[in-house]
Formats: C-alpha cells, sequence, structure tokens
C-alpha cells in the first residue's frame, strides 16, 4: 500500500479520513502527516516556545490526532479540528506543568479598566510589534488571538477549542485586545 499513497495525494483531507476510517487504508494516514506536521510543529512553537519540546508536542499530537480519526464528525472543516487538538494539547501541556493558570496570571497583571477596544483597533498596529508583544500575553490570551485573527476560528470554534463557554471566550479576547494595545501604548508610546 506504501507505494500506492501517491494515488490518494490529491484527495481532500476529508476524503482521506473517510478511506482510513471506512476502508481502513490505514497507510493513507501518512499523506495527512506530511500535510500537516509543519503546520502543527509551528502552533506548538508559538505557543510553547521550545523548538525541541515543539517537536515531541507535534508528534504526540499528530499520533492522536490518528487515534481520533473515527470521531472526526465533520462538523468543521479536518483543519480547524486538527488545530483545535493542537490548541488543547499544548495548553493542555502547559496546564500540567504549571506554566499556566490564567485567573490567577490574569490577577496579576496590570491592566486598566475594560475600555472599548475594536477588532479594528488592532489592524492598525504595527505587525512586527505586534509579534513582539503577542509573547507577553498568556498563553491563553495568545492562543485565542491566534486562533480569532490568524487561523480564522468562529468563537464557538474557540470555545470548543478551549473547553470554555462562547461568552468567556468573547470577555477574554476582548481582554486580550485590551492588554495588547494596552502593552503596546505602553512600550512604544503611541497607538499605533
Amino acid at each position: 500500500m506504501i507505494g500506492k499513497t501517491k494515488d490518494y495525494e490529491s484527495l481532500s483531507d476529508e476524503d482521506l479520513v473517510l478511506k482510513i476510517t471506512q476502508k481502513g487504508l490505514t497507510d493513507l494516514y501518512s499523506i495527512l502527516y506530511k500535510r500537516y506536521y509543519l503546520k502543527v510543529l509551528r502552533k506548538c512553537d508559538s505557543l510553547v516556545n521550545d523548538k525541541d519540546l515543539s517537536k515531541v508536542l507535534a508528534h504526540d499530537i499528530l499520533s492522536g490526532v490518528f487515534e481520533k480519526l473515527n470521531s472526526f464528525q465533520g462538523k468543521s472543516s479536518f483543519n480547524t479540528w486538527v488545530y483545535s487538538i493542537t490548541y488543547n494539547h499544548c495548553i493542555d501541556y502547559l496546564r500540567s506543568n504549571k506554566r499556566l493558570h490564567y485567573p490567577e496570571w490574569n490577577r496579576l497583571q496590570q491592566l486598566p479598566e475594560i475600555v472599548d477596544v475594536t477588532e479594528e483597533d488592532l489592524t492598525d498596529l504595527h505587525y512586527s510589534r505586534i509579534l513582539e508583544l503577542l509573547d507577553q500575553l498568556h498563553t491563553e490570551e495568545k492562543a485565542m488571538l491566534l486562533m480569532k485573527y490568524k487561523d480564522n476560528l468562529s468563537i464557538k470554534d474557540i470555545a470548543n477549542s478551549m473547553r470554555l463557554t462562547e461568552s468567556a471566550v468573547k470577555m477574554r479576547l476582548m481582554r486580550a485586545r485590551v492588554r495588547l494595545v494596552f502593552n503596546y501604548k505602553s512600550l512604544y508610546g503611541s497607538y499605533p
């Protein structure tokens, strides 16, 4: 079968999943693994900031994806489903290693009263400066901003990924936007 995987490389992710789960063509998972390894690796590295650990996490995530293929229901794209698993796995890893406790972190961070910061306000910030500032945010806030603005996930998909309610996601996204703009102004003196 390995030599025949080339015959299937043009199939969509969802069609490959069907072939694997319904016809038992498990060798086809190598195609999905190759498609997603670098994407998952980059997501992991953006969240844990450790290249070696990111490689381990990416492999663990993609192994887990293979084990969970039967649970993929197609309610979202396969891509969204994999990113959801990736974010969850990384955040669970950080939580279990005591590198992440959002409520306590949020309480200790200096943030002015919540002000009205819109999504459009973020588009006015300089991209290179945003990248620096994202690393100053809590991993959950950074993950939510990346899911919303980089991966274009819906609030519902983010809520499912983070195992939070949609209202909690909206509140945390608002805090993350405020914190990003506040840090931007504090560091660079003006906005934008």
